[in-house]
């Protein structure tokens, strides 16, 4: 069986790592490259660099904290943010990046994926995709409530087919009207291996991740699905991976803020039968 993986997101604005809630309100959680050597030191299964604002304000990513973070993180690399040519996923990849992170770009020419993907291997193109619940005429039924710390989680999650989300780019400030399942099934048939999906609603929030998004999207996929958005506790992890059926959770402010560290996640993980590397 395949190991569940644990992956800290450092969320990179002006040379610093920041967390804010639902995208906004940033506040400073300290140095990249700092930050990245201790989650290293845990043993954290991956690291997620993105530069938050890159694309938004149209400027290529900060290829020096990439090399000099890679330095000092010997874990698989992830980096986005501002990505738009071949020749800007080469440079990260020879700065020390094993994977970049596609989002606005690939929105704006989804082709891009399929060259991408090409040029250099599946393995190393994630589609992130920043969703947001669209309103609904109903209110979700309360059978589909989440069980919280305590409660038995084993138990499935009845999706409603009323739910949708959109995707959103330029760092959540633009809206696509794409809807997010249907984006992530384009993304798999024009090449990416990994999708890594951040729910706009539970960004920040420490109410635990969208299920309901991530299990919809889990389910329609034959890559990798990364949650994120939403952890404020183990139990959260937890549930990601089960309920929400990802195959890998992310977490920012948790590890970012000493709350847990990676070790006590893979323990919690562990002794509740998810299979993790320890």
């Amino acid at each position: 069986m395949l190991t569940k993986r644990i992956i800290p997101c450092l969320d990179v604005r002006e040379g610093r790592v920041v967390k804010g809630t639902q995208f906004v309100n940033l506040r400073d959680a300290g140095d990249p490259v700092e930050v990245a050597a201790l989650y290293d030191r845990e043993g954290a299964d991956e690291l997620i660099f993105l530069d938050i604002a890159a694309s938004h304000e149209r400027r290529r990513i900060m290829i020096d904290v990439v090399a000099r973070t890679a330095e000092q993180a010997f874990m698989p690399l992830t980096v986005g943010g501002g990505i738009r040519t071949l020749e800007d996923i080469r440079g990260l990849l020879q700065a020390g990046a094993d994977k970049v992170s596609l989002n606005t770009a690939a929105v704006q020419d989804p082709d891009l994926i399929r060259r991408s993907a090409e040029r250099y291997g599946s393995q190393c193109i994630v589609l992130a995709i920043d969703a947001k619940r669209r309103a609904t005429s109903h209110e979700p039924r309360a059978a589909r409530q989440v069980p919280g710390a305590g409660v038995d989680s084993s138990r499935l999650l009845a999706l409603d087919s009323r739910l949708s989300w959109e995707v959103y780019i330029h760092g959540g400030r633009t809206p696509t009207g794409k809807d997010a399942v249907a984006w992530a099934v384009e993304g798999e048939k024009l090449g990416a291996g990994e999708i890594l999906l951040t729910s706009m609603d539970r960004d920040g929030t420490k109410d635990g991740y969208d299920l309901e998004l991530t299990r919809a999207i889990a389910e329609a996929m034959r890559i990798p699905v990364i949650a994120s958005g939403g952890a404020g506790t183990l139990e959260h992890l937890y549930q990601g991976l089960v309920l929400g059926k990802a195959d890998a959770v992310l977490a920012a402010s948790i590890f970012h803020y000493r709350e847990f560290t990676i070790p006590e996640a893979k323990r919690f993980l562990n002794e509740r039968g998810v299979p993790v590397r320890l």
